[in-house]
């Protein structure tokens, strides 16, 4: 018996042996080596950082009883960010994991993103390992698999984009038209009391001696006479010019009488097939279709006006109704209404505001380069035209411009009160989303901006917001700026974003910084440290930024580079 229990204890830890040999021949330590990051080093792509992770475990690596969970650990500033995790599991194991093969082997392929914070540039992406077999633990060690993160894309700012002003509707000089006819009889050429008495003959020469008597307008006359398309062109020809000559006989006598000194341009037109097809277009005649297409079937005269006449109950509707309105001699008088100055318009605001309306309020405000001045005037308009949106929007502007984003929020929101679907308030405040990183709600707001100035460098930043620098290239058009260069870099285009980062207007310290990335990416060294050098004269926090970003990664043991940094 007691043989028998000997023998018994001697298998049990035999059969122990066996399972202890069993565990530990499976699940050994992984190595880099296994694994390929893409990319390596990490980069953000708008505000994210993403990445895939494919990797292998090797053959008879992976127990059949065993249950790894892989979760992406990325280390920085004394942190953790954590990516999504994956659950793997051998053979004999009922889960919901991805099955490996514990005589084959298999792949691992994970994808996740963080949500990119400064500090991350600094930083070192793990794979942790959860690992079990029949509910027992197994340690394994951490694997590094990547260094860093590149943020040249985090570099995109709302702050760098000209927020939407509203614009005003002045225009110093006003053109004005007015007309008026003189009707003449079939093949006749006389001027005739009944038409020259009209009160429109009257109210035109009115119109022409006030225009000239005013100092704020300038004015010129065109005679233009015409003779129906009917009757045949040498006819028509003589027709015109005689109607052209005694209208003109007949208003320059008129000018004269009113003192009016003015040009006369004058001319005639033999057949007027021009106003005759606009007449049939505009009618209710029953068969115009037809006649129309009759105007654009034939070019010659004389075939037009036989394949019309030939449409016989046509021509006599047109006859009655459209031939008369043709023989006429139309008066034009073109006027130029002269607007306030600016000196006049600034003196005005100082003086006394009330003499001007909203468009000239709006303009002053766009003639002072004083932030206070402009202020004063748009809180007047907000005063005194409440129901007009412009003033609160271009208020807030110009607490945008100052960085006091709070009160440009304020602004733009009491905008939209007035008037809810304000487009350059809606352009706006997708700004302050986008500062915020708010992409989809920017994207709504930007849905309802049609028509607003500077749309599309708020388009440009949404999708460079976004990580579509192709699109965000064609948003941004020609336009000179550092999101504009930043879009061009992105898709790899340095020449095109040099060119645009040189011809900024008022260059800082990010154009300086963008130079020295293209510069690192196209290895000009004496670029990089010359730009980087301008950009931590503009704003010294760049030395900061520069030292941990990997674009200059290969020149930090480079002496020059690191005593830049120091």
């Amino acid at each position: 018996m007691k043989t028998k229990n000997i023998y018994l204890s001697l298998l049990m830890l035999a059969f122990i042996g066996i399972l202890s040999t069993s565990c530990s021949s499976s699940l050994k330590p992984l190595t880099p080596s296994h694994f390929n990051v893409t990319p390596s080093p990490l980069e953000t792509v708008g505000n994210e950082v993403p990445v895939s992770v494919n990797g292998v475990f090797p053959e008879k690596w992976f127990n059949s009883h065993a249950t790894v969970t892989v979760t992406p650990v990325l280390k920085f500033a004394g942190r953790e960010a954590y990516g999504t995790p994956y659950t793997y599991q051998g053979d004999k194991v009922a889960g919901n994991g991805i099955v490996i093969n514990k005589n084959r082997g298999g792949n691992l392929a994970m994808n996740f993103k963080y949500e990119y914070e400064p500090a991350m540039r600094e930083s070192e992406l793990y794979l942790r390992f959860n690992a079990k077999i029949k509910g027992k633990t197994v340690k394994l060690p951490e694997v590094k698999v990547a260094d860093g993160v590149v943020a040249t894309s985090a570099l995109a700012s709302a702050l760098n984009t000209d927020p939407s002003d509203a614009q005003d509707a002045f225009q110093r000089i006003i053109q004005q038209k007015q007309d008026a006819n003189i009707l003449f009889l079939i093949q006749q050429a006389d001027l005739r009391s009944s038409e020259l008495g009209k009160s429109e003959i009257a109210a035109w020469k009115k119109r022409v001696k006030d225009a000239y008597m005013d100092d704020r307008q300038n004015v010129d006359i065109e005679i233009s006479a015409y003779a129906s398309p009917d009757g045949g062109l040498t006819l028509n020809e003589k027709l015109a010019a005689e109607r052209e000559k005694r209208t003109s006989s007949y208003l320059d006598k008129e000018m004269k009488k009113q003192d009016v000194n003015t040009a006369i341009n004058a001319r005639y037109t033999a057949q007027d097939w021009e106003g005759f097809r606009q007449l049939v277009e505009a009618s209710n005649l029953q068969d115009k279709d037809l006649v129309l297409r009759v105007l654009s079937m034939y070019d010659n005269p004389e075939e037009r006006e036989k394949e019309i006449k030939n449409i016989s109950l046509v021509f006599q509707d047109l006859a009655e109704t459209i031939l008369p309105q043709l023989r006429r001699s139309r008066l034009t008088a073109n006027i130029e209404i002269i607007g306030k100055s600016d000196d006049e318009i600034m003196s005005f605001w100082k003086s006394n505001p009330k003499e001007l309306n909203i468009e000239e309020l709006m303009y002053a405000a766009t003639l002072s380069d004083d932030a206070t001045q402009k202020e004063k005037i748009y809180q007047y308009i907000t005063a005194n035209y409440p129901q007009d949106y412009r003033a609160w929007n271009n208020i807030g502007t110009s607490f945008y411009r100052a960085g006091e984003l709070d009160k440009a929020m304020q602004a733009y929101t009491r905008a939209l009160q007035v008037k809810s679907q304000a487009p350059e308030a809606n352009v706006n405040l997708a700004l302050l989303a986008l500062n915020n990183n708010e992409t989809d709600k920017a994207q709504e707001l930007l849905g309802t901006a049609s028509g607003a100035k500077n749309l599309d460098q708020a388009m440009g930043l949404l999708y460079l917001k976004n990580g579509q620098y192709s699109q965000a290239v064609e948003a941004f058009g020609d336009v000179k700026t550092n999101n504009a260069a930043l879009a061009q870099l992105l898709t790899n285009n340095y020449n095109k974003a040099s060119e645009t980062l040189k011809a900024i207007e008022n260059p800082d310290a990010t154009t300086a910084y963008l130079m020295a990335v293209i510069a690192a990416r196209t290895n000009n060294f004496n670029d990089v440290t010359a730009n980087l050098r301008t950009a931590i004269q503009r704003d010294s926090a760049m030395k900061m930024q520069a030292a941990t970003d990997l674009e200059f990664a290969k020149y930090r043991s480079n002496s020059e580079f690191q005593m830049l940094m120091n």
